[in-house]
């Protein structure tokens, strides 16, 4: 196993956002007045289907645009430093910053192995340049070893082919977002048709992680993924965030239930 020792000397990082809206034809998605995510290691987002969930995600990394509003990224966890305003930023620059975000909808470079696909994720930035074509043994070098280490933890076949499966897409998907070292990880339904032995080790790499430093916050519809991992949950019903609390609150609460979980979770 390799260690992540950049990650763990450092604060944990929070987003704040404010007066965040963004509609749709007229319809209002999202409009949050004032929410902190990053204040625990672990949280999740849950909700009833056209919440907001996938589009608040997708406002963090400036992919959707706000209407109004900011979202910004505070490095050391608080307000005592200078903030990076993510919603001014192009959605390319969010992992320059360490904030990375899964795939909902699945996605794959058709035209690369599942080995070079990994291997381009855990490439250092300086030879993403095409003077360094040249430097493809050095970036091997620096990052065979957690390439490795992911091949054989997530189960892939052959790395020298190409994922074909869902499942095998949507862990390359995850396996290239955990090669970034994040300091800011959103996974939006990162289990969704994966096996519970696989989830299993996708749930026990974002602890290894978040232990290490780095923040995350999880959309997902399997409840057990979201009562076992998080630290706190945020409910969203219409576009805000009703109400935040342990999973053990959240799961106690009657409204949540009655308008989302069903008997069947409390």
């Amino acid at each position: 196993m390799t260690d992540l020792p950049d990650l763990a000397t450092k604060t944990r990082p929070s987003i704040r956002i404010q007066n965040a809206v963004k509609s749709f034809s007229g319809r209002v998605v999202v409009d949050i007045d004032e929410l902190n995510l990053g204040d625990v290691p672990v949280e999740g987002l849950i909700g009833p289907n056209g919440a907001g969930k996938t589009t608040l995600m997708r406002m963090i990394m400036h992919s959707t645009s706000l209407d109004r509003g900011t979202i910004t990224l505070l490095p050391q966890g608080d307000a005592s430093g200078d903030g990076i305003e993510l919603s001014n930023l192009p959605s390319h620059r969010m992992a320059h910053h360490g904030v990375v975000k899964s795939n909902q909808v699945i996605m794959d470079f058709e035209k690369l192995t599942i080995w070079d696909s990994l291997l381009l994720s855990a490439a250092a930035a300086k030879y993403e340049r095409p003077h360094r074509v040249f430097s493809e043994d050095d970036a091997f070098d620096e990052a065979s070893a957690a390439t490795e280490r992911y091949l054989e933890l997530f189960g892939f076949g052959d790395p020298a082919t190409f994922a074909k499966s869902a499942g095998e897409k949507k862990l390359l998907d995850i396996a290239r977002c955990l090669l970034l070292k994040p300091r800011f990880l959103l996974l939006d339904e990162p289990t969704a048709g994966l096996p519970e032995e696989t989830t299993a080790k996708v749930m026990e790499e974002v602890r290894r992680l978040a232990a290490l430093g780095t923040s995350v916050v999880i959309v997902e519809h399997n409840l057990d993924v979201i009562w076992n991992l998080c630290d706190e949950v945020h409910f969203m019903a219409e576009g805000r965030v009703v109400m935040k609390g342990t999973p053990a609150e959240i799961r106690a609460h009657r409204t949540v239930v009655e308008k989302y979980l069903g008997e069947g979770h409390v």
